[in-house]
């Protein structure tokens, strides 16, 4: 027997003839509401936001590519999954929907969509990848980064600077020339990224409990229009 395959639309919570836009905007609400590190590294919370943030981006690979939404719209629509989706809530429903009984064995390969990962580990990579281009995108439109490479500007830096004495000290250790006093309080917008990292690589090396606050500042400010306080 097959498992059941997921409902992209209900993980994304859009209805199934979303726009484009719609996807996008819907990938970006779940992925900040369900990242992992909004949460400490030892939260018995990590495990089921892992699964959580990979399902997020299977999703979003998948409906946001014109022929792979189609082959799986094709499959979806065979097993007869509902066309509404009014009632879906994603945060909630961990557990997908259960196929259409095809009345043989084996059954749709639905591994076929998503990333395709042979492991956890190639799928935590494959969603932290795409996550890093969408996370990158937001800033510019923020304009906490800029240019091709999300280089950070100031206001990423006055951000930053306003988390604990770690991503200080992160800061000051990381950044050649920056002398503690010329970080310190308004001034943190003086800080240039010597090294030309893009505001999601210097996102990865925040200590963990900076990475979640930051991601908590992302949702509830910056991206208000993306997920509600």
């Amino acid at each position: 027997m097959s498992n059941a395959p997921p409902d992209y639309y209900v993980i994304l919570d859009i209805p199934p003839q979303a726009t484009q836009q719609q996807i996008r905007d819907g990938y970006k609400k779940q992925a900040l509401k369900s990242h992992p590190d909004r949460v400490p590294s030892d939260s018995s919370e990590r495990p089921a936001r892992t699964k959580k943030f990979q399902q997020i981006n299977d999703a979003y690979y998948t409906l946001s590519d014109p022929t792979r939404r189609r082959d799986y719209d094709s499959a979806r629509s065979y097993h007869g999954f509902p066309t509404g989706g009014e009632d879906s809530d994603p945060d909630t429903e961990d557990i997908p929907r259960q196929e259409k009984p095809s009345g043989g064995s084996g059954g749709f390969p639905w591994s076929a969509f998503g990333f395709g990962a042979k492991n956890t580990q190639e799928e935590e990579h494959f969603s932290n990848e795409q996550f890093g281009g969408i996370f990158e995108e937001m800033l510019r439109e923020e304009g906490m980064a800029e240019g091709k490479e999300a280089k950070p500007t100031n206001k990423f830096w006055s951000m930053v600077g306003g988390l604990s004495g770690g991503a200080m000290g992160f800061i000051v250790a990381n950044f050649p020339g920056a002398i503690a006093g010329a970080v310190a309080g308004n001034r943190l917008g003086a800080v240039r990224d010597a090294r030309g990292k893009s505001v999601y690589s210097v996102f990865q090396e925040l200590p963990q409990g900076d990475k979640a606050k930051l991601l908590s500042e992302l949702a509830a400010k910056v991206f208000a229009h993306a997920v509600g306080s």
